[in-house]
């Protein structure tokens, strides 16, 4: 092992460096974990390296290891993925060698407390692990909309986020699950994951037939464009729910609500997993949704996911990929011994 390490910077609106420093020492209650993968999200990272998040609004209170505000130049990242190859005096030496998982931004090696990593179960490809995040940010949106028993819901985006909350609908007895996406690739996974239909932006008059005339129950947002939630709210039949779970960052959201949204006492729901409803708060923890995501990320093979695997050295590209292109979906950060 070196005794250099190297970390991931958003040094301003389009602009990402990797930078080396000297590789942290563990203290007495901590572990050094080496980094094998991390997961790039598409969502908020995107913002991030896009300067389309308020630079004075705290990064994430509720994790230690994302700290500060959005204001650059920042370290930004929640799913790392490592090998534990140092313990402190106050760590059981049984943690070295384990496989584990983090919220933690993109680094090499980094230091944690035992409460802080997650074992990843065995015969589970640590890229994979990377999408703990996303399965348990679905299963957040679906403990919030709460579906029932033969409702109609849609879902706008299929994007990672989109697509794990749509494996984890199709596990209900739903009348029907619409999703809704203008890239085809994605619309196809969609069908793989469960869906009932499938529709571009355009399309989404024409599954009226499916759906019957009085509109969705239940429509999830996802998609990451405001114009989807004014378009959400048409949707959904009179006492229908709308759960938005897009972060727009910057981006104003520009709704017309004198339509259907007043009239058919439309709720809108918001849903952000950093914490729990108060309502599951008395029998639901963090640990325990946790648990339920590894099993969707089983269950549902959700390393169809992953179209993409980067070299850390070429993090950069990442970045301009996203921006760029529009099939990609879960993208990787691959670190190794040659400095990739």
């Amino acid at each position: 092992m070196t005794d250099t390490a190297r970390t991931l910077y958003f040094d301003r609106p389009g602009s990402v460096s990797v930078r080396e420093h000297r590789r942290p020492e563990p203290d007495a209650d901590e572990a050094l974990v080496e980094t094998l993968v991390s997961g790039v999200s598409p969502g908020t990272e995107l913002l991030v390296y896009n300067g389309e998040v308020p630079e004075e609004l705290p990064v994430d209170e509720t994790i230690d290891t994302l700290d500060g505000t959005f204001e650059y130049p920042i370290t930004y990242g929640y799913a790392a993925v490592g090998r534990v190859t140092e313990t402190g005096a106050d760590i059981s030496p049984e943690w070295e060698g384990r496989t584990v998982f983090a919220f933690n931004p993109h680094e090499s090696h980094f230091c944690a407390t035992p409460e802080a990593l997650r074992p990843v179960p065995d015969g589970l490809d640590p890229a994979t692990a990377t999408l703990f995040p996303t399965a348990e940010t679905a299963v957040n949106f679906v403990l919030d909309a709460a579906p029932r028993f033969g409702e109609r819901a849609v879902v706008f985006g299929a994007g990672p986020i989109g697509l794990a909350t749509t494996a984890v609908l199709s596990s209900f007895p739903l009348a029907a699950l619409v999703v809704v996406d203008p890239v085809a690739s994605r619309r196809e996974l969609a069908a793989a994951f469960g869906a009932t239909e499938t529709a571009t932006p355009e399309e989404l008059d024409g599954v009226t037939d499916v759906v019957g005339p009085d509109g969705f129950d239940l429509a999830v947002e996802a998609s990451g464009n405001p114009a989807a939630l004014d378009t959400a709210i048409e949707q959904v039949g009179y006492d229908g729910r709308v759960l938005v779970g897009s972060w727009y960052g910057t981006k104003p959201a520009e709704l017309d609500l004198g339509r259907q949204f007043h009239r058919g006492r439309v709720d809108l729901l918001s849903s952000q997993v950093s914490t729990l409803s108060p309502e599951l708060r008395g029998r639901w923890t963090k640990a325990r949704r946790m648990d339920r995501a590894i099993e969707v990320v089983e269950r549902h093979d959700l390393d169809r996911l992953i179209t993409h695997r980067i070299p850390f050295a070429d993090a950069p590209i990442a970045y301009e990929m996203l921006t760029a292109e529009r099939d990609v979906l879960s993208t990787v950060f691959t670190y190794d011994e040659q400095g990739n």
